[in-house]
């Protein structure tokens, strides 16, 4: 399935889906380059949900940028199928293999701000991550790698520690809650 068509079939969760899917979807009759980094206004990127099979617990990285933990993901860098794209960042971050992908269609949707920072000695301006979340689960047990080029850390955080141990207000309030909120609901 094309990109564009399943965000239209996309159905929301809430109203910040509901406006969000909106965005996107009025981004992708404006701009033709919106699957990569060379658009420096808004791109796509994917991120992954991981929980464990009981729902208690999910997978973080430490983010550096961010200075804070948070899900597993990446930019599209011009591949439109961006369930590839999350599942192969959630390898490469957190060295899980084995997983069960709950669906191959988005669990969830979200435009995000990312303010300019500093990466790779170079500065990036702030702009927007036009992003799909999916749905993974896998077993805890499963023995974790550091990706020291990108995170200070991996582990799996029990869902009811999650605001003490996230740093970004925002994105815990608004988007980390929201996805548990759901996950609740997923099984």
């Amino acid at each position: 399935m094309k990109l564009k068509e399943m965000i239209q079939n996309y159905i929301p969760f809430n109203e910040q889906e509901v406006k969000d899917k909106g965005f996107i979807l009025q981004a992708m009759e404006v701009h033709e380059d919106l699957l990569h980094r060379s658009n420096p206004f808004m791109h796509f990127s994917s991120s992954c949900w991981v929980t464990n099979p009981t729902r208690t617990q999910v997978l973080m990285i430490y983010h550096k940028i961010y200075d804070s933990w948070a899900w597993c993901g990446g930019h599209a860098d011009g591949e439109e199928d961006l369930c590839a794209v999350a599942l192969k960042e959630m390898k490469e971050e957190t060295g899980v293999g084995q997983y069960l992908l709950l669906s191959d269609k988005p669990f969830s949707l979200e435009v995000l701000t990312v303010d300019g920072h500093v990466k790779r000695n170079k500065y990036v301006s702030s702009h927007l991550h036009l992003n799909l979340t999916y749905l993974i689960e896998a077993d805890e047990k499963t023995p974790l790698i550091l990706n020291k080029e990108e995170t200070k850390g991996v582990k799996w955080i029990p869902v009811d520690l999650l605001k003490q141990e996230v740093r970004e207000v925002w994105m815990m309030e608004n988007i980390y809650q929201k996805l548990v909120n759901k996950m609740k609901g997923a099984k």
